[in-house]
């Protein structure tokens, strides 16, 4: 229940102070941000104190949680795979969670929101490889593939995800197998990750 102060989901943008669009579509309609573009609660509109080094990097990786959708644990469980690699942390972080199979559902176009897409997974109406597979926290890898089931190809979200595809393109690391299949044919690049995440500002949460 949102209460008297609004959508619960709008006010995590307003605390943000950015559309992180976790709505999908309906945040192109209608925004409470434009509204209302300070943060939520008695003091919003006061007038801020300078914020901490500490303060902008935990923003920064709130932020990140927020628009996947992670819950604390599991990110910093991706932080720590990411950082016992060779390559740069913060990069392999952001592709830890491009590779959650929820996230690639809503890439694909599948789902027109992150959220949408996590319960879309959760409800069984995709495959991996051809087998079932309803776990949204599912890690991909180049050459696999994700199909919508047959019998869910007419189901209203996935429909309607579709028919806004051309606002809303496939990454070019997904290929297009079919009208409801895509293959994830390499690993994600930064320019085609999301572009409000600060990474950086992550790495440096996470060392201190």
């Amino acid at each position: 229940m949102a209460g008297k102060h609004g959508d619960p989901v709008c006010r995590l943008c307003r605390r943000e102070g950015e559309k992180l669009y976790l709505k999908g579509e309906k945040c192109y309609a209608k925004c409470t941000l434009e509204k209302r573009p300070y943060p939520p609660g008695q003091h919003g509109q006061a007038r801020r104190r300078k914020v901490s080094d500490f303060g902008i990097q935990l923003r920064a990786k709130q932020r990140a949680r927020r628009i996947y959708g992670v819950l604390e644990t599991q990110f910093r469980n991706y932080y720590e795979a990411a950082a016992q690699t060779k390559g740069e942390t913060g990069l392999e972080l952001l592709r830890r969670l491009e590779l959650r199979l929820d996230n690639v559902v809503y890439r694909a176009g599948f789902g027109s929101s992150r959220a949408e897409s996590r319960q879309l997974v959760s409800h069984r109406h995709f495959t991996v490889n051809g087998r079932n597979a309803n776990v949204p926290s599912m890690l991909l890898r180049p050459g696999d593939v994700v199909a919508v089931k047959p019998g869910s190809t007419t189901i209203d979200p996935i429909v309607r995800s579709q028919e806004m595809l051309s606002n809303r393109p496939r990454p070019v690391w997904l290929e297009t197998e079919g009208e409801h299949s895509v293959r994830v044919s390499a690993h994600p690049e930064r320019a085609e990750m999301e572009p409000l995440i600060e990474e950086h500002l992550i790495v440096e949460f996470y060392s201190r």
